[in-house]
């Protein structure tokens, strides 16, 4: 994972409004904008845009079916972020410890 798509899931997750979305959209198969709007009280126009967030970050994708689009929450990027993240501190542990 590039560093770049490392910033993209760390900005779409440090909104609380997203995070909220990507939690509700994860606990089901997908969901639509109209599923979400009546679930976390947010106006439809709000969650395109953070819908449009996360699917640039890569943490879900979108498909249209007839007139909704549904959006389905890719766990495998979350995975691979934290590995990403896990490998930071890694690396600052065998650093920390060389110094001694």
């Amino acid at each position: 994972m590039n560093r770049r798509r490392i910033e993209r899931i760390s900005k779409a997750l440090a909104d609380r409004t997203r995070l909220r979305i990507l939690e509700a959209i994860s606990s089901r198969d997908h969901m639509n904008c109209a599923q979400i709007v009546s679930m976390r009280d947010v106006t439809p126009a709000t969650v395109s845009h953070h819908l449009r967030i996360l699917k640039e970050a890569g943490l879900i994708e979108c498909q249209r079916q007839g007139q909704f689009v549904h959006s389905k929450a890719l766990p495998r990027a979350l995975e691979l972020y934290m590995q990403e993240l896990s490998g930071f501190a890694r690396k600052k542990t065998k650093r920390s410890k060389g110094r001694k």
